[in-house]
């Protein structure tokens, strides 16, 4: 049986029609191309070439099967393209979602970072609320989900991305911009713009104050974090958000500042247990774990609870 090598090399003869032209060609060493067709040859037991005045000509024996030699070689050419556009993502389509806290900057950064790996990648990016994620992957309409708390369900896994905190957010017109920390008395002291109760963060927060024996009254409620900070920002008062919201700045006219007391939160990536991710999914989660934990403070930092998947 002749390998891929040797119908490689000789098909090269065939096309150049001389052992230094196929050796040029395949970019390797003469001597090498000659060894392997008088291999081939004394293994299939035909001659494939006749020398006539000093190139190499198919013998009319094996001018056949030199017809599918080049058809094989072909297919593998075919092949390598194919092979060539699923590394840079040519013809797919990533689906993925996230809740708006993390698809607000780390979603489109870890993105970015997705592109120069799969430049050519389709990408179909969804941004739901947390009650939205069971059906998008239970009917199949993406891979996985940014997601900022967990739940039980006998179908989804859950990884951990990264572990955060809340801030507050400020005002850089506001005296408060001067500081660096605050303390949720201080915080109660200010018109809070809030984030409702039942959500994840929203319970954090409740619990911060509930600990600190203190009251609080949220003048305006509002459940996604790009709200919030326009609120802040229009001056109506201070607020309390995850700091994957605010990450590198990216809201103009806002001062986040510490809070002291117990802020922390786990964000997680959520998937389905019956069905592998794709090697675009898991590079995508890779990426956006990177830079999610290349921000979050150490105060935030938890043990590495993830679920450890064979191959991963």
């Amino acid at each position: 049986m002749l390998t891929l090598r040797q119908i490689e090399v000789i098909r090269a003869i065939m096309v150049t029609g001389s052992i230094a032209g196929a050796a040029r060609l395949l970019n390797v060493a003469a001597p090498g191309i000659s060894r392997l067709m008088k291999y081939s040859e004394d293994s299939l037991g035909v001659r494939l070439f006749d020398r006539r005045a000093g190139r190499y000509v198919p013998t009319p024996q094996a001018r056949n099967i030199f017809d599918l030699l080049d058809t094989v070689h072909r297919k593998i050419e075919d092949l390598q393209s194919a092979v060539d556009d699923l590394g840079r993502g040519k013809s797919q389509e990533l689906c993925i979602a996230s809740v708006p806290s993390i698809a607000n900057v780390m979603v489109p950064r870890a993105i970015a970072g997705l592109r120069r790996r799969y430049p050519d990648l389709g990408l179909d990016i969804n941004i739901l609320k947390i009650e939205e994620a069971i059906d998008y992957l239970l009917l199949g309409r993406g891979e996985v989900v940014a997601i900022s708390s967990r739940f039980d369900h006998p179908l989804i896994e859950f990884d951990l991305l990264a572990s955060g905190r809340l801030l507050c957010i400020v005002p850089e017109s506001s005296p408060l911009a001067e500081r660096q920390k605050i303390t949720p008395a201080e915080m109660s002291e200010h018109p809070l713009i809030g984030i409702n109760p039942k959500d994840p963060y929203g319970a954090i927060m409740a619990a911060m104050f509930t600990n600190a024996g203190i009251d609080y009254r949220m003048n305006i409620k509002a459940r996604f974090g790009t709200t919030v900070c326009s609120l802040v920002a229009a001056g109506l008062g201070i607020a309390i958000i995850d700091e994957f919201t605010v990450a590198h700045g990216t809201v103009r006219g806002l001062k986040s500042l510490e809070i002291e007391g117990e802020s922390a939160f786990h964000t997680y990536a959520a998937y389905r247990k019956d069905v592998p991710l794709s090697a675009y999914a898991e590079q995508f989660l890779a990426i956006l774990r990177r830079e999610m934990t290349s921000i979050s403070s150490p105060e935030a930092s938890f043990p590495d609870t993830r679920k450890r998947i064979p191959g991963r």
